[in-house]
């Protein structure tokens, strides 16, 4: 039986990462886990948010500011099931050194990150 997906964090796109960590972290009492220019991760309780730095305005304006991620075992399944439920594929499946990671728009153009570690 393979196991269900696991929330892994919410993904926030910003200008300027820094700033946004010591918004959540002073603001929010999120404690600071990695923080550089480009990345950050903070936690609060169970909540896991991921800060990256956007590419451009462009992005941020078009939908890209939140993204939900789960941890999966198959990620090639995983995108065949949301696609018949129809999710789009955002771009192709990446594999990196770390794992596989895609990124979807669910039914409602909100954005899904899958990863399956290696």
């Amino acid at each position: 039986m393979v196991s269900a997906a696991s929330f892994r964090w919410i993904l926030q796109l910003h200008k300027d990462v820094p700033k946004a960590a010591r918004f959540y972290s002073e603001g929010l009492d999120f404690t600071v886990h990695v923080c550089t220019l480009r990345w950050a991760e903070l936690h609060s309780g169970s909540l896991k948010l991921a800060l990256m730095q956007a590419p451009n305005d462009h992005v941020i304006q078009k939908g890209y500011s939140s993204l939900l991620s789960f941890t999966v075992n198959d990620i090639n399944s995983t995108v065949t099931k949301l696609m018949g439920l129809g999710a789009e594929l955002d771009g192709p499946i990446k594999y990196e050194i770390h794992g596989k990671v895609a990124a979807m728009r669910c039914v409602d153009g909100h954005m899904l990150g899958l990863y399956e570690p290696a």
